[in-house]
């Protein structure tokens, strides 16, 4: 029954890509149907268990930085390298990557999981560890109020049979409860510098930071960051930019000890230095001989992050705005970020670029270039000044914009 589904699946899979459809959940459907069990029945078998990572911000990035350190100590890492984070096309990522004779060679599988789909997975096929980052106002069209987001995510701890790692500073993570908690954390000194939906920095908040954390980043400085570990400090030259992914690394950091304890921090922190950020957040491209970063920005805290890392006066500017269903209908979300520091942009574009437009001359910040066209806004972009560029998009927008660089079409 198993070989026969997967040479089901491996059939349709190769049929769908033939006719264009690239990562299609619909390999992952026919094997479901065939053989509800196929997934448990895969991902049980792994010697070092099954790992879900969940949260509002920060999953894409966080998963691809604790594969890679796992994948450095030696293990053999699955992962949903193209974003399958439902039931249906988790199965078809394992169907490009098992044999026919149903060996599956792998130790470990790292999954990014939403907030919805992790509930989902999680009832059909038991997990070991959950490493849950943050509860931030994300896409209410489609989940609701964050509480409810919270309550997602305590029930995908209550799966987790091995242990679940938490943000300690974020005051809806850190209520989740499960028998074998450890956590990450930030210094005092950085708490501040991490906006959220509550302006978390209260007396409660502040009493959080007494917990004891598995990994706390104690500082950064540029690329260089600080992570405690067991009371002792470790520095790193960052690939990884922006303060939240420093955080990130964390979050994963934490989690690589709880799941290989013998690991030597040292170690970790090292191979930390050269695990650069996945697609869209912080790449780089070249356009007309200057860099362009890519910086993905989805909601309030994610955007004010952004600014807080990437805004000075040696580089130009643009902000692209969609408002498709990937990336949340509800744009009101803007109002609740400051842009003063920006003070100029060079171009705004995307489906919304008129209500970003309005938004940044509320907060005394000019335009040069409001262009609803984001082919047509990057030939502009591309040629505003020599200055090395930075672009922050929301999801589909950066996907548009990705794909618009790599086809070299804007010259």
């Amino acid at each position: 029954m198993e070989k026969l589904s997967i040479a089901l699946g491996k059939i349709v899979q190769s049929a769908t890509r033939l006719r264009g459809g690239g990562g299609s959940a619909l390999p992952g459907l026919v094997v479901e149907r065939s053989n509800p069990d196929f997934l448990k029945n895969t991902l049980s078998k792994l010697k070092h268990g099954l790992i879900v990572v969940s949260g509002t911000n920060g999953k894409t990035t966080t998963t691809k930085v604790v594969s890679e350190l796992l994948a450095k100590q030696g293990l053999r890492v699955f992962t949903n390298k193209t974003g399958s984070n439902f039931v249906r096309g988790v199965i078809s990522e394992i169907l490009a990557n098992i044999k026919l004779n149903g060996k599956f060679d792998y130790d470990i599988a790292v999954l990014e999981l939403d907030e919805a789909h992790a509930v989902k997975f999680c009832e059909v096929c038991p997990i070991d560890y959950a490493l849950i980052l943050n509860v931030q106002r994300d896409q209410l069209d489609r989940f609701g109020e964050i509480d409810h987001t919270a309550a997602l995510l305590q029930k995908v701890a209550d799966h987790a049979r091995r242990a679940v790692v938490l943000n300690r500073e974020d005051p809806r993570v850190r209520k989740i409860k499960s028998q074998h908690v450890y956590y990450f954390g930030l210094s005092d000194q950085l708490i501040q510098a991490f906006p959220s939906d509550d302006n978390l920095l209260d007396a409660n908040q502040r009493h959080a930071s007494k917990l004891s954390a598995h990994c706390v980043l104690e500082s950064l400085d540029g690329q260089t960051a600080q992570y405690k570990i067991n009371r002792h400090s470790y520095q790193c030259q960052l690939s990884l930019k922006g303060i939240y992914n420093a955080y990130n690394a964390a979050a994963a950091l934490a989690l690589c000890r709880v799941v290989m304890p013998e690991l030597a921090p040292a170690k970790l922190v090292a191979d930390l230095a050269d695990i650069n950020s996945a697609f869209g957040r912080g790449e780089s491209f070249q356009i007309n001989g200057s860099e362009v970063e890519l910086l993905l920005v989805k909601n309030p805290s994610a955007f004010q992050l952004s600014l807080n890392s990437f805004v000075d006066r040696k580089h130009d500017y643009m902000i692209a705005i969609n408002d498709n269903v990937a990336d949340g209908r509800d744009v009101s979300w803007l109002w609740n970020v400051d842009f003063s520091k920006l003070q100029h942009v060079e171009v705004v574009s995307g489906i919304r670029a008129t209500d970003m437009a309005l938004r940044l001359k509320y907060d005394t910040c000019s335009v040069d270039t409001v262009e609803e066209d984001l082919a047509r806004a990057l030939k502009v972009f591309a040629h505003s000044s020599d200055k090395p560029k930075r672009i922050f998009a929301t999801y589909t927008a950066m996907l548009e914009i990705r794909k618009i660089i790599s086809g070299k079409s804007i010259l």
